[in-house]
């Protein structure tokens, strides 16, 4: 599997941590989410007794406020990082998705995050993590 992002820390244990991510474009721009200025696609943590596609739809309705449809998984990837969120060290595993947004329902109900529209070429160079910007960048 496809790696990005830090180094592995040698000796350092890792949680694995399987996740949604998900590419929504409509008329040459993605919506993503933004938070504490960063620029990431939509999507987070599969919580425990959640299909990864039940996952995908909860993580971007709280991120986005938005209703998507036909997700397709277009790949995977994994990188090692810290969480300080959760104070953990994790192997993230990345399974990315595209689909349509369709259906605003209102504004994200996750706390620090704002729904935001940037130009797909803009979206490569901003998202801030290399394995969102490289499969950006593939479609």
């Amino acid at each position: 599997m496809r790696r990005f992002g830090e180094p592995v820390i040698s000796g350092q244990k890792y949680t694995v941590r399987p996740g949604v991510y998900v590419i929504l474009p409509r008329q040459g721009r993605l919506l993503l989410t933004k938070q504490d200025g960063e620029v990431q696609l939509p999507g987070g943590g599969i919580d425990q007794g959640e299909s990864p596609l039940q996952a995908l739809h909860r993580e971007v309705f709280e991120e986005t406020g938005w209703r998507i449809a036909d997700p397709l998984k277009v790949g995977v990837y994994q990188r090692f990082c810290y969480m300080p969120d959760y104070d953990l060290w994790a192997k993230k595993v990345c399974h990315i998705y595209i689909a349509r947004p369709i259906l605003k329902l209102g504004a994200p109900t996750e706390l620090g995050h704002e729904a935001v529209w940037i130009d797909k070429a803009l979206a490569e160079i901003v998202l801030a993590n290399s394995g969102d910007r490289a499969f950006v960048a593939s479609l």
